[in-house]
C-alpha cells in the first residue's frame, strides 16, 4: 500500500526511494511517445483541427505519423535523457517524502495514515518537494522534445550551455511558478483519488491475490485522469512559459509568442485561442496521465513487495 501502513512492515526511506526511481524509470521509457505528442500539441498556437491549414498537429494519430515521417522513430524519445533523469529523482524524492510525511501525520496527529485529506496534503507536499528537486531537468526535456528539425540544441550539454550563456540559470526555472500551483492538487488527487479507490477496491474485491496489481494499475488510471483533468491547463501554462526563449531563437520557422509571465500567458491565450486554448493536448495528456499514475503505482507497489520479501526472507535465513 501506497504510504504508511501501522499494520504492517513498512519500507525504509532508502527503499521507499529506490522503488519510485526504478518505478520513474520504466514508466517514462514506455510513455515518452505520449509525452513528446502532448508537448507538440502544447505549444502548437494554431487550433488543433484538420479544417485549419496552418495547424502542423491536429490528431493522435496524425501527429505520430508526421512526427515519424518527418524525423524518424527516435523523435519519439526526443529529449529522453533529462526526462529520465527527471523521473528517477522525481520518483526518489516524491515517494521518500510521501512515505516519511504520512508517518509523520499519523504519528503526531488526530489523523489516520490511510485517510484520504493526509494523503492529498502528503501527497501534494512531496510533489511540490520534487518539482523544485528536477524543474531544471524538466525545462531542458521540454526544449528537447519541442524542438523539430533542424534542431536547435544538438545534446543534452550543448542544451545546458546555450540556455545558460544566452538567457542566464533563470531560465532552467522557468514556469516554475504555474507547476507548483498545479503540482500541489495534482498530486494531491493522484493519491488520495488512489487511496480512495485502493479502499473502495478492498471493499468490493477483499480477496488478495494476483489480482492485486491490476487494481494497482486500474486505481492508478483512475486517478491520473481524474486529476490530470482537474489541473490540466497549469500544465499547458508551464510549457509555454519554459519554451519562451526557445520561441524566440525559433524566429525563422515562425513560431514566435513571447510571454512576459503567467498572467500574460492566460491572457494571451484567451484572447488569442479562446477557452478551447487552455485544453490543447487534453486527449495525449489524459492517455498519458492514465498510462503514466497507472504505471507509476503499479510499478511502485510491485517493487516495494519484492523489496519487502527480500528482507522477510533474509530475515528467516539469517534466524535459521
Amino acid at each position: 500500500m501506497v504510504g504508511y501502513d501501522p499494520g504492517s512492515s513498512c519500507v525504509s526511506t532508502a527503499e521507499a526511494a529506490a522503488a519510485g526511481s526504478a518505478s520513474g524509470f520504466v514508466t517514462r521509457l514506455l510513455i515518452s511517445p505520449l509525452d513528446v505528442i502532448k508537448i507538440r500539441f502544447q505549444l502548437q498556437i494554431e487550433q488543433l483541427s484538420s479544417k485549419n491549414p496552418g495547424a502542423k498537429y491536429h490528431s493522435i494519430l496524425q501527429a505520430a505519423q508526421r512526427i515519424f515521417w518527418e524525423e524518424g522513430l527516435v523523435a519519439f524519445w526526443k529529449g529522453h535523457v533529462p526526462a529520465q533523469l527527471l523521473s528517477v529523482g522525481y520518483g526518489a524524492v516524491q515517494f521518500m517524502v510521501f512515505e516519511n510525511m504520512t508517518q509523520l501525520a499519523h504519528n503526531v496527529t488526530s489523523y489516520s495514515a490511510r485517510d484520504s485529506l493526509v494523503h492529498f496534503t502528503c501527497g501534494g507536499l512531496s510533489a511540490c518537494t520534487a518539482t523544485v528537486a528536477v524543474q531544471p531537468l524538466d525545462t531542458l526535456r521540454t526544449r528537447l522534445a519541442a524542438q523539430g528539425e533542424p534542431k536547435i540544441y544538438q545534446n543534452l550539454r550543448h542544451a545546458v550551455v546555450t540556455m545558460y550563456q544566452t538567457e542566464g540559470p533563470r531560465t532552467f526555472y522557468r514556469g516554475l511558478t504555474p507547476t507548483i500551483i498545479a503540482v500541489f492538487p495534482n498530486a494531491g488527487l493522484q493519491f488520495s483519488f488512489y487511496n480512495i479507490l485502493q479502499q473502495f477496491s478492498e471493499w468490493v474485491i477483499p480477496a488478495e491475490g494476483k489480482g492485486g496489481n491490476v487494481k494497482n494499475l486500474v486505481c492508478g488510471s483512475c486517478a491520473g485522469i481524474i486529476s490530470k483533468t482537474l489541473t490540466y491547463p497549469f500544465d499547458l501554462f508551464k510549457k509555454r512559459l519554459q519554451v519562451r526563449g526557445f520561441e524566440q531563437a525559433r524566429a525563422a520557422f515562425g513560431q514566435v509568442r513571447v510571454y512576459s509571465g503567467l498572467l500574460d500567458c492566460i491572457r494571451q491565450i484567451m484572447r488569442e485561442e479562446g477557452p478551447g486554448g487552455f485544453f490543447k493536448g487534453l486527449s495525449p495528456s489524459l492517455l498519458k496521465a492514465a498510462v503514466s499514475t497507472g504505471l507509476t503505482f503499479f510499478w511502485y507497489e510491485l517493487f516495494c513487495s519484492l523489496l519487502c520479501s527480500l528482507k522477510t526472507t533474509d530475515s528467516i535465513a539469517r534466524k535459521e
